[in-house]
C-alpha cells in the first residue's frame, strides 16, 4: 500500500505535525536497561533508533527480506509505548495485562495521521507484532535481542538488577536460531561468557 499522496491534493500538514509531535512523548518513556555508560536508562525513542541501525548494519548479512519494512517496523513498533509504557521482556504478566491498551495505543496514535498512512502504519504495527512474515521475524529478532546486547556490554546490568537466569534469557531469545541460525550460534556462545563471569544465574 502506498502513501504517497498525488500533487493536486491538499496536503494535511496539521495532521501530520500533530502526529509527529505526538512522537515525543516516546524520549519520556524509560526502559529497564541502561545506557552503556550506566548514566541512566535508555527511553524508547532511543532504542527504537538503535533498533533501526543494527537493522542497517545487519542488512548485508539478512537474505530474503525487505529492509525498508523492517525500519519502518523498527521506528513504529514502539510508539504504543507512549500510551502503554514499557514493561520488562522477562515479566510475561506484565505483557500480557498491557496487551489490550498497547492495541488501543496503536489505533489512537496512529489514528492522528491521516488516511492512508493510518492504515498503512497501523499494518506495519500489526505484521510486527503478529511476527509471522519474514520482515517481522528479523524485526523481532533485532528487538529482542537489543537489551540482550546491552546487557553484554555494560556488565549485565538489568539481568542482575532482576534477577534474571540464563534460562530466561535462552526462552526469549532461542526463536533468533530459526531466523539466523549462525547469530544464534554467536550469541549463544556469549550467554554462556555471561552466565561464567556470574552475570546470569
Amino acid at each position: 500500500m502506498s502513501s504517497v499522496v498525488p500533487a493536486q491534493e491538499v496536503i494535511p500538514f496539521s495532521q501530520l505535525i500533530t502526529f509527529v509531535m505526538e512522537l515525543d512523548k516516546l524520549k519520556s518513556v524509560y526502559r529497564k536497561t541502561r545506557l552503556l555508560n550506566n548514566e541512566r536508562q535508555e527511553n524508547s525513542a532511543e532504542h527504537s533508533w538503535h533498533f533501526a541501525m543494527t537493522a542497517m548494519a545487519f542488512a548485508p548479512y539478512v537474505e530474503d527480506a525487505d529492509m525498508l519494512r523492517i525500519l519502518k517496523m523498527a521506528l513504529l513498533h514502539d510508539v504504543v509505548e507512549i500510551d502503554a509504557g514499557d514493561v520488562l521482556v522477562f515479566d510475561l504478566a506484565a505483557r500480557e495485562a498491557i496487551a489490550e491498551k498497547e492495541v488501543a495505543a496503536a489505533k489512537r496514535i496512529f489514528g492522528l495521521l491521516p488516511q492512508p498512512q493510518a492504515d498503512e502504519f497501523q499494518a506495519l504495527w500489526n505484521e510486527y507484532d503478529a511476527a509471522e512474515t519474514r520482515e517481522a521475524r528479523i524485526a523481532n529478532m533485532i528487538d529482542r535481542v537489543m537489551p540482550v546486547l546491552m546487557n553484554l556490554h555494560n556488565n549485565d546490568q538489568s539481568w542482575v538488577e532482576n534477577n534474571i537466569s540464563l534460562e530466561q534469557v535462552i526462552d526469549r531469545t532461542k526463536f533468533i536460531a530459526d531466523v539466523h541460525p549462525a547469530f544464534w550460534a554467536w550469541l549463544r556462545a556469549e550467554l554462556d561468557t555471561a552466565k561464567q563471569k556470574g552475570w546470569l544465574h
